[in-house]
């Protein structure tokens, strides 16, 4: 059994966090994944502890699935082998400001000139066509602006920044998607596609499908902000041991809640009866729960709320969460033998398919360089134009290859 992108080849020029979580998740299903990348590196590479240079632990992540060309595109002599991985590829990936991308030829009317078949998806900072477009875009920059530092503190807490890359990995997943659907209507009519993926953008999309609220309406019919998610008491709540999440939804659960902590009456009270009135006065009510639940063991309410169906899970710090038992059951998380960097732990994709146990999980990952010697033979870069490459620095090989190894590897081991 194969994956369900096997055949689908992906040029992958992303770097940092954003475009290699979209192109890890086609890895994930299958794809051909070749990164592209500047002579030093993705600067993720160096994020994070590394045993050896540039196999961070954010890098081994995120470069998993894919196998690494290091090719100095700056340089003219590239652009004949560039030229033909693209005429090879299903899928043109990458995250430069337009003005960058242009610069390098990597525009979607220079890409289907190549190959009138592309996918090219371009992932930006901000849309074509506002104040904001070719300005550089970061993680931190785009949580700022769609307002999740101000969503922090009206909830209760300091004006900061959600502890989560999340701006980069919620657009990979949106760049992902966009790629997915692009390939469809490829097949479909036989026609080049071209997405682009801009982060402010699906990002405060994001934040305002919760958020708009009573603005949804012309004119308005209340404030911004949805209530619940904003309430200073919407957190775990603390036990005599620890923390926990309980989250009881309709009528029934609350009433159960109501009789399992000790309190039915609360069940009377009109602030709590129906929905409508607990949304009201949701601050309240959970600061009632609140002071109730630490009388007892995050264990004790547990077995007490698996008794009752409603609701409850236990809070995990970062150190529990890898040791979580349905994560050990379905194998989340895997200790593998990296071939240069040793034992690791490496994160599955969630989703699963017909016969996903049968296929081979995505390779680790690669070291700059890895597999550029194999990756231009197959878009049949010839063995002579690939020593052309090497000797003029503009494809890089693995660091520990001197340059006599470097050109035999170039040249498949063989001497003029």
């Amino acid at each position: 059994m194969t994956g369900l992108l096997d055949g689908i080849h992906v040029l992958d020029l992303t770097t940092m966090g954003t475009g290699p979580y979209a192109t890890q998740i086609l890895a994930e299903y299958g794809a051909e994944i070749i990164k592209l990348e500047a002579p030093d590196g993705d600067p993720i590479r160096n994020v994070g502890p590394a045993r050896h240079a540039k196999m961070s632990s954010m890098f081994l992540g995120l470069g998993a699935g894919k196998r690494s060309l290091a090719l100095d595109l700056r340089r003219p002599e590239a652009r004949p082998a560039f030229e033909q991985l693209v005429a090879r590829a299903d899928v043109v990936i990458h995250n430069m400001r337009d003005p960058a991308a242009k610069k390098l030829g990597l525009s979607f009317e220079d890409l289907r000139k190549i190959n009138p078949g592309v996918v090219h998806c371009a992932i930006l900072g901000f849309d074509r066509g506002g104040p904001y477009t070719d300005r550089p875009a970061y993680d931190d920059l785009i949580q700022g602006l769609v307002a999740l530092p101000d969503l922090m503190h009206r909830s209760g807490g300091e004006t900061q920044y959600v502890p989560l890359a999340m701006a980069d990995r919620i657009t990979g997943l949106f760049a992902a998607e966009a790629v997915l659907a692009a390939v469809v209507a490829r097949l479909r009519s036989g026609k080049a596609q071209s997405v682009v993926v801009p982060m402010f953008e699906a990002l405060a999309g994001f934040v305002l499908g919760d958020h708009l609220y009573g603005r949804s309406f012309v004119p308005p019919e209340g404030e911004m902000g949805y209530p619940r998610h904003l309430n200073p008491y919407r957190r775990p709540f603390r036990t005599s041991d620890g923390y926990i999440g309980v989250l009881p939804y309709t009528d029934r659960q609350w009433q159960s809640l109501f009789r399992t902590i000790g309190v039915p009456e609360l069940g009377e009270d009109p602030r709590f009866a129906e929905l409508y009135e607990r949304s009201a006065n949701i601050a309240a009510l959970y600061e009632i729960v609140g002071k109730h639940l630490i009388a007892r063991t995050t264990a004790e309410w547990l077995a007490a709320f698996e008794a009752a169906d409603i609701p409850a899970m236990r809070t995990n710090t970062l150190e529990t969460l890898i040791d979580d038992p349905q994560l050990k059951a379905v194998g989340l998380i895997r200790e593998e033998e990296h071939p240069s960097e040793g034992r690791i732990l490496r994160v599955r994709g969630a989703v699963h398919w017909e016969g996903e146990d049968d296929t081979a999980p995505p390779p680790l990952a690669p070291r700059l360089g890895e597999h550029g010697v194999e990756v231009l033979r197959d878009a049949g870069v010839g063995e002579a134009e690939i020593a052309d490459l090497v000797r003029a620095g503009v494809l890089r090989l693995p660091a520990e290859a001197g340059p006599q190894t470097s050109q035999e590897n170039a040249q498949g081991g063989q001497r003029s």
